[in-house]
């Protein structure tokens, strides 16, 4: 017998995904065979899996709470936004297209059958799906043919935990406000609420949740206190990098610019966790530090574009003032494709067909191609002997004089290159930096040291929130209200 339960936010980043992945923790330390589940996401910070697909990065954590690999049942829609208005759109952890925000809207109710085939198949081998939604389920503009949160809910006929988020203020409106404008189906659905990110005295708020209460005639199943080791987690939202790279004042320096697409930038997260590294993210209108030791282009969902968005900044006279003082750069995937001397598109995959300049830093060409590169790999750093594991996600070849010089090597072969002087590299290669021995020797040549054992930090923040959870948020309610599926 699997049972089911869901919660729904009262808008986005109200702290769904940590507290979804915390209360599997929690559960599978109640001896619970546990899968997170998230019919529809919106990331480009994405995680291959075994089944050689990919799926939303926070969907992966969870699955690493319930001591499973991740796999693409868990997240079986994912977009990834590649302009203001249109999104990659992947099923089942495959390129399913590219289709505008309007074209979805009109289209997402025919992926329902892939997301509740996808939900079937894990409720055949668990005791309890924790289901995550998207966004708010008060967005009645986006309720017609909804997958994401109430059509889901419905159509699997799940019970709805609702999230609301104090620290963002106005939490009882949240709430109570997101009932208001529910049809009856859909507020039939809900049976509990619960408060995240509280600050201070949480009996200063026993009012409040009992306003709520009586308002809503929903029972509360907690009031969460903020969690501060959050930041030890992987990030999913790109809005939660700047806080996470706060300014340590000192240290090595690395800068990274706010690209508008930047992927998979989980690549920061051990970089952002060493007390020896003052990681940078750097926004639009802001230059490039002169001090940093070290400049990061991390992934992109839109190569092109993204270089141009970095010229209009003026961000490549800062790099290439940055070379000129002896500064390294790295760059990853999409960064590592600008770095090079052009960038060729024949087939319009990202945009209009065309053949555009890179940055010039590195002696290579990259040619965009359909053919998606997914997979997980183990390699060397062959300088040091240090072993890594990482993961492949990108489209485009890569070539030119520079990939002689070869700095790793993944499955027995050459990866990345750099160039003559040595101090601009780049690879395709996403994890790096969670291979503490590896990340240790890189920082070495910045000039900076590491202690850090990055993933048991993980594992004991993991941990951490499941006893965060059992003291704040009713579990054994939860339990209750879940339900047979």
């Amino acid at each position: 017998m699997t049972k089911a339960i869901m919660i729904q936010g009262t808008g986005s980043n109200v702290g769904k995904s940590m507290i979804v992945a915390g209360l599997i923790r929690a559960c599978v330390k109640r001896g619970l065979n546990v899968r997170p589940f998230k019919p529809q996401n919106m990331s480009n910070n994405a995680a291959v899996t075994e089944d050689g697909g990919e799926i939303g990065r926070a969907q992966a954590l969870q699955a690493r709470a319930a001591g499973v690999p991740p796999h693409t049942d868990m997240n079986p829609i994912l977009l990834k936004p590649q302009s203001a208005t249109g999104a990659q759109v992947i099923v089942q952890g495959q390129i399913a297209g590219h289709q505008e925000a309007a074209a979805f809207g009109r289209n997402k109710s025919a992926l329902m059958p892939a997301v509740l085939q996808s939900f079937q198949r894990l409720a055949a081998g668990c005791d309890l799906i924790i289901i995550e939604g998207a966004g708010s389920p008060a967005e009645t503009n986006l309720r017609s043919g909804d997958i994401a949160n109430m059509g889901f809910a419905g159509a699997a006929q799940v019970p709805v935990v609702l999230m609301g988020d104090i620290d963002r203020g106005g939490v009882i409106a949240q709430i109570v406000g997101t009932q208001a404008v529910l049809d009856s189906t859909d507020n039939a659905l809900v049976c509990g609420f619960a408060v995240n990110k509280f600050r201070g005295d949480r009996s200063l708020f026993d009012a409040g949740r009992d306003d709520i209460v009586a308002r809503t005639g929903w029972p509360s199943l907690g009031v969460i206190p903020w969690f501060d080791a959050a930041h030890r987690l992987p990030a999913e939202d790109v809005m939660d990098l700047p806080a996470r790279a706060r300014s340590k004042g000192a240290g090595c320096v690395i800068a990274v610019p706010r690209l508008p697409r930047i992927s998979n930038f989980d690549d920061l997260d051990p970089l952002a966790a060493e007390p020896g590294v003052d990681l940078r993210i750097i926004m639009p209108g802001q230059p490039l530090p002169a001090d940093a030791d070290l400049i990061l282009l991390v992934g992109s969902k839109a190569t092109i574009a993204d270089l141009a968005a970095l010229r209009a900044e003026g961000w490549d006279i800062d790099i290439a003032a940055h070379t000129r003082r002896g500064g390294q750069v790295l760059g990853l995937c999409g960064g590592y494709q600008m770095l090079g001397k052009t960038i060729a598109d024949p087939d319009g995959i990202e945009g209009e067909p065309g053949t555009v300049t890179g940055l010039g830093h590195l002696d290579i060409h990259t040619v965009m191609a359909p053919i998606k590169h997914l997979s997980l790999k183990t390699g060397v750093h062959p300088e040091s002997g240090t072993e890594l594991s990482g993961y492949e996600i990108h489209i485009g070849e890569t070539s030119g004089p520079d990939t002689e010089r070869a700095w790793l090597r993944f499955d027995g072969k050459p990866e990345g290159a750099t160039s003559k002087d040595g101090l601009v590299r780049g690879c395709y290669m996403h994890g790096l930096f969670n291979a503490d021995a590896f990340r240790a020797v890189f920082l070495s040549q910045l000039g900076a040291g590491s202690q850090l054992n990055f993933e048991a930090g993980v594992e004991d923040a993991l941990d951490a929130l499941a006893l965060h959870m059992e003291r704040y948020f009713d579990i054994d309610q939860l339990l209750a209200l879940a339900k047979e599926v």
